[in-house]
């Protein structure tokens, strides 16, 4: 009877070697850094009591560059089950205490085995990065691991979420992982992203740049738009994603989680002073989303990038929605080569998890300039059109003010698959702007006037009148109707309600060919 206490024992005696990582005195050297341990950072994510390890005894079979003289408990990379808000998920929180979370074949094996189940069981997968790169001692072994996660990350895409945090370095090779996911967050000034590092670039290119510089949390949410969210805390980014979660469905057969709501007056009379009259003057967006979305529900996506589209989640009578809307304070809200990619891009996500997107329009067309040609805004807008065009979600668009042009089409128009499109009576939707039109159609008439400034100014105001309004584009069923501004919230839930059941389907094929 002792023999089974005594096995029982080491049991225990065991899991608690695997649970001290790299020991007390690595793991003070990550909370100096302001870091927490893996396993400090999944009891924050998961509920209480929820989270149930696998493979903890794994270790790594290198027997080369003095590895085989190294414990390696877990082979530094915890995985497992939890909870949520009481829905399933599964993950992976890389343990920089133990070989600098530095990915082998084991490590590899531990992350794809649960990915496997996250996608069998159809539940969202969690990353939680913490590493130095590749394990260099194992070799081609290490970079075949890193290549099983990139296959799964990519198979499983649009099947189950995806999201990647990133607590720590990511370089090299690893940073292709979070990448593909879906959303990816980061921490200020602990976490970086870069594909070589500041002392390669130095050598190579005589560049000098430090590591926050280069692939930090600002520089990714703001200029390269390879990450989504940013926390000044760790704590504060694992906040973002168990609020994330709570606006997802569990994979791609599934609608996503409808909260219990108060009914209240809908008519939003204070929407009629938010945005200007006068088409050149500017203001905020997310004054109309935040009078027309449920009170406090709005989540923005890549908040920092490409400002002049504004992206992100929110629920409407407690159903969640993608909501895409031209930002006309940066850049008028004109579509350019990064913006195009950031709408794009969420369009899809939506469509793979069956979020209703509503547009909200305010358009002067696509940026002009030789380094956007250049720099190919026509692939790059093209995106936009593809997007919109292959999502089969419920699609609303709500033309604000300005609708010029090819971004007109772009942005969800009834040509490329709305299922409804409504427009303020103070909308503009033409080919080009009544200034530049009236310039090109009446430029005979306007040079030989004797007054060519007032002869101009009458004749913005003729093609104003005879195009650029709704009513035309209404009377041609290219717009279902023309709203009150104080109605858009009631015509969204009403027209929402009617889509409840939409099917819709595309012609059978491998899959298209979006250009990237």
């Amino acid at each position: 009877m002792n023999d089974i206490y005594d096995k029982i024992h080491d049991l225990y005696d065991r899991k608690r070697e695997v649970e001290m990582g790299g020991g007390d005195e690595r793991i003070e050297k990550q909370h100096e850094k302001g870091k927490l341990t893996a396993r400090e950072r999944i009891n924050l994510l998961v509920d209480p009591g929820t989270f149930v390890e696998f493979n903890p005894f794994i270790e790594h079979n290198c027997n080369d560059f003095g590895l085989e003289q190294q414990k390696s408990p877990g082979d530094g990379v915890v995985t497992g089950y939890g909870k949520v808000n009481g829905r399933p998920i599964y993950l992976f929180a890389q343990d920089f205490t133990v070989f600098g979370g530095a990915l082998g074949e084991m490590h590899a094996k531990k992350i794809a085995a649960v990915m496997d189940l996250a996608a069998k069981n159809g539940a969202p997968f969690i990353g939680l990065n913490d590493s130095g790169g590749a394990r260099i001692q194992e070799g081609v072994a290490s970079l075949d691991g890193y290549g099983q996660i990139f296959y799964r990350n990519s198979i499983y895409s649009g099947v189950i979420p995806q999201i990647s945090v990133i607590m720590g370095p990511c370089a090299g090779g690893a940073v292709y992982s979070p990448a593909i996911t879906d959303f990816v967050l980061m921490v200020e000034k602990t976490s970086q992203m870069f594909i070589t590092g500041p002392k390669v670039i130095e050598t190579v290119t005589g560049e000098k740049i430090s590591s926050e510089d280069l692939g930090g949390a600002k520089v990714h949410n703001s200029i390269s738009g390879n990450a989504h969210f940013r926390g000044e805390s760790e704590e504060v980014v694992i906040e973002q994603v168990r609020k994330l979660l709570s606006y997802l469905p569990q994979n791609n057969e599934e609608k996503p989680p409808v909260l219990s709501y108060e009914e209240e007056d809908d008519y939003r009379p204070d929407l009629t002073d938010v945005i200007p009259f006068d088409t050149l003057r500017p203001y905020d967006v997310r004054k109309v989303i935040e009078q027309v979305v449920d009170e406090h529900s709005f989540m923005e996506v890549q908040k920092d990038f490409a400002k002049n589209i504004v992206i992100g989640l929110a629920r409407m009578k407690g159903e969640v929605i993608g909501l895409v809307c031209n930002q006309p304070k940066f850049m008028a809200g004109g579509l350019d080569i990064n913006s195009s990619d950031k709408a794009a891009r969420f369009i899809r996500f939506c469509d793979s998890f069956n979020i209703p997107i509503i547009t909200f329009e305010d358009v002067t067309g696509f940026f002009p300039g030789v380094k956007q040609e250049h720099g190919g805004i026509i692939r790059h807008g093209a995106k936009i059109l593809y997007a919109y065009s292959e999502a089969t979600v419920p699609k609303l668009t709500v033309i604000l003010r300005k609708a010029y042009g090819g971004a007109y089409v772009a942005l969800n128009s009834k040509s490329i698959g709305a299922d409804l499109v409504f427009a303020w009576p103070n909308a503009e939707i033409a080919v080009m702007g009544p200034q530049g039109a009236a310039n090109i159609i009446f430029a005979k008439e306007i040079s030989q006037s004797p007054n060519p400034e007032e002869t101009r100014a009458q004749k913005i105001e003729e093609y104003r009148r005879k195009f650029a309004n709704p009513y035309v584009a209404a009377s041609k069923g290219m717009v279902d109707d023309v709203i009150d501004p104080r109605e858009t919230r009631i015509k969204i839930v009403q027209s929402l309600d009617m889509l409840r059941n939409k099917k819709d389907s595309r012609p059978k094929k491998k899959h298209g060919n979006i250009p990237l």
